[in-house]
């Protein structure tokens, strides 16, 4: 069930893996699914499946240590490293690349050309804890001097969060705000309408964002999440690659140490953000 977390009975049958609501949950959940269950066929362990409701979720799962593996934002990881002393093992590639940006999207016809064109206007984020949904875009407004004093509403006259980065564009579409922040290639994997997907582009852009990836939790033994790191880095062959892409638009994995995510620690830092507590 989508959001209900394993006992820890069940937990001691295998490993659980946690995935960061990104797109519509249902859909998360059938990817998620058959990703699981072929990670559990080469791990030789049940893997069973947690959908949180949002990025806040992942990380308390993670701190509370009721799941074992997470596909987690570098934002949630960051924030996880800190709290829980979660450990990165893979990174995403798309595209060949291992890193990614945030946009600012809006419509064609709105009359917005530059970000200063903003002034005033409404603005859908994802979640306080995105990090191409919320925290690189604040960072660029603020370094910019348009946001002062980590406040949105300084530059906008107001700022939303919608959630999910799908909800973020249709805000766009259906001229519910001005403009949305998400991933670069969010209007081609989320907006199926080709007609609509034209409709949208986007006027600023922030600088590299470290990719998503998977990390495990702490007290996990080591030579389990040594098993763990060699099955996710064997979903790079003909049968893994599609269920990867299914699930968040991955061409492949690669290793990754914490030092990878310096520069996301830069800008939490800018924002003085703190885990969440639930």
């Amino acid at each position: 069930m989508v959001g209900a977390l394993p006992t820890d009975g069940e937990a001691a049958a295998g490993i659980t893996l946690a995935l960061t609501p990104s797109k519509d949950p249902t859909l998360l959940q059938e990817a998620g699914t058959a990703l699981a269950q072929e990670l559990g066929r080469r791990l030789d362990l049940p893997v069973k499946l947690y959908v949180a409701a949002d990025y806040a979720g992942v990380i308390e799962a993670l701190r509370n240590q009721t799941v074992d593996l997470a596909f987690v934002h570098p934002v949630a990881y960051v924030l996880a490293s800190r709290e829980a002393k979660a450990r990165i093992l893979v990174k995403s590639l798309r595209g060949g690349s291992a890193s990614y940006t945030s946009r600012f999207f809006v419509l064609k016809d709105g009359g917005v050309k530059t970000l200063e064109d903003l002034r005033g206007k409404t603005i859908a984020f994802v979640d306080p804890a995105s990090t191409s949904g919320f925290i690189y875009p604040m960072v660029l407004l603020m370094k910019r001097g348009l946001v002062r004093g980590k406040d949105p509403k300084t530059f906008f006259k107001e700022a939303v969060f919608s959630g999910t980065h799908d909800a973020v564009l249709n805000a766009v579409l259906r001229r519910h705000v001005d403009a949305g922040v998400s991933y670069p290639h969010a209007p081609d994997t989320l907006v199926k309408d080709p007609d609509q997907r034209a409709r949208l582009t986007f006027i600023a852009e922030t600088p590299p964002i470290p990719n998503d990836g998977a990390c495990v939790r702490d007290g996990l033994a080591p030579d389990l999440v040594q098993r763990i790191g060699a099955a996710l880095l064997s979903l790079n062959d003909p049968v893994g690659r599609p269920l990867l892409k299914q699930l968040y638009v991955v061409d492949g994995l690669a290793e990754a140490t914490d030092a990878d995510f310096n520069p996301v620690r830069e800008a939490v830092d800018l924002l003085g953000l703190t885990p969440p507590k639930r």
